[in-house]
């Protein structure tokens, strides 16, 4: 439990009302109860903040006397202050350092990691200090992993991938499986190409639950420090992702493709190889990437929603298009025929 002083004093802000109130937890408008903080990032949402139960409010300069029969704190971003209280209420289970004598380990492992039940850890491991590898997870040989990294049950690190410090790595993750890399005989027959490259991961990265990154060809697949992965999300051998770049659930970026620094990609898009999309872009959710995007912006492709009747009568206007075209081209030449025998 905190005052309001007391947040106030380590994440900053102002408080308007009264600083002494205890709050216990951070809950939303509509499930706020005595002794919650919430918070009002939208002011959509306005008509939930004057029937919140809430004990006191989180709320941005311009909002901050809409609600005066309770205190709150006063800050430019209400959403990433909410976060923050957060953390400081839902800190990280504390590490408990030791091996699981059930977990099979073939490297030195620092006094301060805690490993669990069912893990396998091979050769040539590098572990850093106050790492927690969860139940069922495997290691592979020369695989190094940085400090105060923490893998969810059953994450699978591959042989040579390199993690960085702080990360964290949800349940079911695979990391540094072979790239899908194939070359064909005439007759159809595939010849598969060895993957050699590794995964290099930079710090305070979080990866999703099953969620893949396949090891390079050749050279290695990069994911760029403070990136942000959800779930279920597939990224080909060779790609390469710059930092802070944040990617919703079920993206599928293919082989070799470049993507920026501070990009957002919306869920289910899809970007296709070997293309390069610049920093600070946003791109739609559902959209399919197949060209490079070299400037900064906002990215969308896909019909909005609609009935499946007007679906259907507006693909079918789609399939006339060019016959369309062509009789505005031959209207146009007409018209300018006109226009040349009356000048006047």
């Amino acid at each position: 439990m905190f005052r309001l002083d007391e947040l106030v004093a380590r994440l900053g802000g102002e408080v308007a009302g009264d600083a002494g109130v205890v709050v216990r937890r951070v809950a939303t408008l509509d499930q706020a109860g005595e002794g919650d903080l919430s918070f009002l990032a939208n002011r959509k949402y306005l008509s939930r903040l004057q029937g919140s139960a809430a004990a006191a409010v989180i709320v941005a300069p311009d909002a901050r006397e809409l609600l005066t029969d309770r205190p709150r704190i006063v800050t430019p971003d209400p959403y990433l202050y909410f976060a923050r209280v957060a953390q400081l209420f839902n800190p990280p289970p504390v590490v408990q350092p030791g091996v699981h004598p059930l977990a099979a380990t073939a490297s030195a492992v620092p006094a301060s990691v805690q490993i669990g039940p069912g893990v396998s850890v091979e050769e040539g491991v590098e572990l850093g200090e106050g790492v927690v590898i969860g139940a069922g997870c495997h290691i592979g040989r020369g695989a190094r992993i940085g400090a105060g990294t923490r893998l969810a049950p059953r994450v699978v690190v591959h042989h040579d991938c390199l993690i960085g410090a702080d990360c964290v790595i949800h349940s079911g993750a695979v990391i540094g499986s072979d790239g899908f890399g194939f070359a064909r005989e005439k007759d159809g027959r595939w010849v598969k190409i060895p993957q050699v490259g590794r995964v290099v991961i930079g710090d305070e990265v979080e990866i999703g639950a099953n969620t893949t990154i396949d090891r390079g060809a050749l050279d290695d697949t990069v994911i760029g420090r403070g990136c942000k992965l959800d779930n279920q999300i597939q990224i080909a051998h060779n790609v390469r992702i710059g930092e802070y770049t944040a990617i919703a659930g079920c993206v599928g970026i293919a082989g070799s493709t470049q993507i920026g620094a501070r990009c957002m990609i919306g869920g289910q898009a899809g970007v296709i190889g070997h293309l390069r999309i610049a920093d600070d872009v946003v791109v739609s959710a559902g959209t399919l990437v197949t060209k490079s995007i070299n400037r900064p912006g906002v990215y969308t492709a896909g019909l909005p929603l609609q009935t499946h009747a007007d679906w259907v009568r507006n693909f079918a206007h789609l399939r006339h298009l060019d016959t369309l075209v062509e009789r505005v081209r031959q209207l146009e030449h007409q018209q300018g025929g006109q226009d040349d025998r009356n000048p006047g």
